[in-house]
């Protein structure tokens, strides 16, 4: 008689209803704030390496030849890339050169190899991005 008892209260007892909510909705919820989190990271790297470029385009202006210019730009970017926190200045490949487009610009373009980052140890449920970041700067010519 006690058995049939729980069998009617099974359909109508509500004392498990959270732990069987939070047991269904845990793990998307975990999925996001993983995902938010990883992709965080991931776009502080990008600005950080589109900040580097920017700067050393900046830095490669009070150059008077193409060739000081990228003595210029290569060494700002030596000097400062450790300075963000997300950047391994031994991952970074540097490209100072006048513009092919426009000799009165110089260009500046910077390649990160981010497979460093934690975000490539997420599962593969989330759509990752690119391991390398790759951002460009051109700058007007000083003096011209």
């Amino acid at each position: 008689m006690a058995r049939r008892g729980c069998r009617q209260r099974f359909g109508t007892d509500r004392a498990g209803s959270s732990a069987v909510e939070f047991a269904l909705l845990a793990p998307v919820f975990l999925l996001l704030v993983l995902g938010a989190l990883a992709y965080g990271i991931y776009f502080g790297a990008a600005h950080s390496v589109q900040q580097l470029a920017a700067d050393a385009a900046r830095a490669a202006v009070a150059g008077l030849s193409s060739t000081e210019r990228t003595t210029l730009a290569e060494g700002f970017i030596t000097a400062n890339g450790a300075s963000y926190v997300l950047i391994d200045p031994a991952r970074l490949a540097i490209e100072a050169t006048p513009s092919p487009y426009d000799p009165d610009q110089f260009l500046v373009r910077l390649s990160y190899d981010a497979g460093n980052l934690p975000i490539w140890n997420l599962y593969p449920p989330i759509p990752l991005p690119d391991q390398i970041i790759v951002f460009a700067s051109t700058i007007r010519n000083g003096g011209v």
